[in-house]
């Protein structure tokens, strides 16, 4: 699946990043790259999603493929 969205930390149970879409929909990468660690960077993934629990509570959790930011 490909998301585009943009970055953002949501500082709950410790804290963690995220994708948000401009839809609303929110994605919580299992395996979120370094690279893309800046709120607020505008970002395109290739995901796979995961029928996981997440223990946040928030978005869909996805393994991230590939990624290219947007400028």
């Amino acid at each position: 699946m490909k998301i585009k969205g943009t970055v953002v930390y949501v500082d709950i149970n410790g804290g963690f990043w995220g994708i948000e879409t401009n839809s609303g929909d929110q994605f919580l990468p299992v395996n979120m790259p370094e690279q893309l660690k800046t709120e607020g960077a505008k970002v395109t993934l290739e995901v796979n999603e995961i029928d996981l629990m997440n223990m946040y509570m928030w978005g869909r959790t996805v393994e991230v493929i590939s990624f290219h930011t947007l400028g």
